[in-house]
């Protein structure tokens, strides 16, 4: 993404859905009231309880001058909560020692709602039903920027424990006594499209470095995991021109609909170009808008902004569609969007929803909901029409998948990561709100 032009629109990636879905068959969640396609609804409730949802199993971007770290040291990143939810009561307290009901996967819960995942990452659970392999490896000692980050080979696959838990202490036996880094995030899907460090890039021309596998740790369910902290110069990809897995498998491209998410926080912010995961490009440069739609997260760096306006305002809940950060298009612009308010919360529920051309009268559709990845309901922070800009109707797509940066090798930001999913199709409000009371369920921060 190219920040020399303030009024320029910034990279948005989004999550991939299948190659090949139905455009015009998955049913798709309502826009505004007709003639007002440019506003969502103010809030999008939460089923009730005893829904089908249950707990899962299991740059250059701008100077750093220019784009100061959006970080809140006040934020705990969790606090003591109950041992587990139960089936039909998202978000309730377990009785002491009891273990979360894994009843059901986020990618279940997408593909009970027609949206089948194409890709399924996370470092601290399982995210796609049946998986039974590594959630992701990690690199003892000395390590190398670039998808063979581990130069001596030290690696270690850390799975999952009963219940879908990543198992820690497997890791914190492996790197006790030395550092480790995380050298690959497997792909929990059939489709192989595991994240590695990232390649050169149009932005960066150098590859990116592993994350350090210590840095954040946290509780989910009362069981230690790690997430993934990204710092300006880390992230991960697939699907790419010298990526260790070359060409995506299963991901929206073009203008196929699509659906995903990422479970994030508002600590550890750094509001440079951009902290991603979803759709990029396959080339790892910057095609043109329409390119990428990816989940993004943060203050908008010098592309669009939410409500109240103001880069310093936020963080936001976004999507990345390469040239332009869009908290959503109101008023034939991109800035103060008023129905997407900040998230400033330890951990953050996003969900980007990328529909088709078709919609809205031929002008396009794109719909984001956010909240607390903890407790209660999302919000429509905005569903409407494409930005109204060259390219981005009909949406130009490639299917690279991106972690941490954006489609051309944008690596200034930053942020904090748990997991994250790509789906097909545009899911329906149903939909969206049975994934939060899964992730509700999770229990993070308990």
């Amino acid at each position: 993404m190219k920040a020399e032009d303030e009024t320029a629109s910034g990279t948005l990636q989004g999550s991939a859905g299948s190659a090949g879905s139905n455009v015009s068959g998955a049913p798709t969640a309502p826009v505004g009231p007709s003639g007002n396609a440019e506003m969502g609804a103010p809030a999008l409730p939460l089923g009730a309880a005893g829904s089908t949802a249950s707990p899962g199993a299991g740059s250059t971007g701008a100077p750093s001058g220019e784009n100061p770290e959006v970080t809140n040291p006040m934020l705990p990143l969790g606090s003591a909560g109950g041992a587990g939810t139960a089936e039909g009561s998202p978000g309730s307290a377990g009785s002491a020692g009891q273990e979360p009901v894994a009843a059901r996967t986020p990618c279940e819960v997408l593909a009970g709602g027609g949206n089948p995942c194409g890709a399924a990452h996370s470092t601290v659970r399982v995210v796609f039903g049946g998986y039974t392999g590594p959630l992701y490896q990690v690199c003892r000692g000395a390590s190398a920027p670039g998808p063979n980050s581990c130069p001596g080979g030290n690696t270690r696959d850390i799975g999952a424990v009963e219940g879908g838990f990543a198992d820690s202490a497997a890791q914190d036996a492996f790197c006790a006594g030395g550092s480790c880094t995380i050298s690959i995030i497997y792909d929990q899907s059939p489709n192989g499209n595991d994240l590695k460090p990232a390649p050169a890039g149009g932005a960066k021309p150098t590859p990116d470095n592993p994350a350090n596998a210590t840095d954040l740790k946290t509780t989910l369910a009362g069981h230690t995991v790690y997430g993934v902290f990204i710092k300006p110069g880390m992230g991960y990809r697939a699907g790419c021109t010298g990526c260790g897995t070359p060409a995506p498998v299963g991901i929206a491209i073009d203008d196929e609909p699509e659906t995903q998410y990422m479970v994030t926080s508002a600590n550890g912010l750094v509001n440079g170009c951009c902290f991603d995961y979803g759709n990029g490009e396959t080339t790892s440069r910057d095609d043109g808008n329409g390119t990428m739609e990816a989940v993004y997260f943060g203050g908008g760096v010098v592309w669009g902004t939410g409500s109240p306006g103001g880069h310093n305002n936020g963080p936001w809940l976004m999507a990345d569609l390469e040239n332009g950060l869009y908290a959503g298009w109101e008023n034939n612009q991109d800035q103060g969007i008023t129905t997407n308010t900040p998230l400033r919360l330890p951990f953050i529920m996003g969900v980007v929803v990328g529909d088709v051309a078709a919609r809205n009268g031929g002008r396009g559709r794109f719909a984001l909901y956010g909240g607390d990845a903890t407790s209660g309901a999302l919000k429509t922070m905005y569903d409407g029409i494409r930005p109204a800009k060259p390219g981005y109707v009909p949406m130009q797509k490639q299917g690279s998948i991106i972690l941490g940066i954006g489609g051309d090798n944008s690596a200034s930001g930053g942020g904090q990561w748990f997991e994250g999913v790509m789906a097909s199709g545009a899911a329906t409000i149903e939909t969206v709100n049975a994934l939060q009371a899964n992730i509700v369920a999770a229990g993070y921060g308990k």
